[in-house]
């Protein structure tokens, strides 16, 4: 299924950040943090401005961005879990290596 976000919204996947177990207790999945880190899967094309020209988005497909915890509305889409938010919700990009 193809998903294509409206006006400034971007669609990102959380990815899972690395599980690290300490002193041998293991944390269960309801218990552990949002991700803040997420990878882009699709972007809208940009706000609308008042005058009818639209501005251009920050971030691309692929790009990897930091999100807050409880940022965005979260969806499901054909069995994998997405969230979609503002442009302006997203805290910062990461470089790649």
């Amino acid at each position: 299924m193809k998903v294509q976000p409206l006006a400034d919204r971007i669609l990102i996947r959380r990815l899972d950040a690395d599980e690290e177990v300490r002193g041998g207790i293991i944390i269960p999945d309801t218990a552990k943090e949002k991700p803040m880190e997420g990878e882009v899967v699709a972007v809208g094309p940009g706000k609308l401005g008042k005058e009818g020209k639209r501005f251009a988005m920050g971030v691309a497909k692929g790009d990897r961005v930091l999100i807050g915890k409880y940022t965005g509305t979260e969806v499901k889409i054909g069995g994998d879990e997405y969230v979609i938010l503002r442009e302006d919700d997203v805290l910062a990009t990461l470089a790649k290596k």
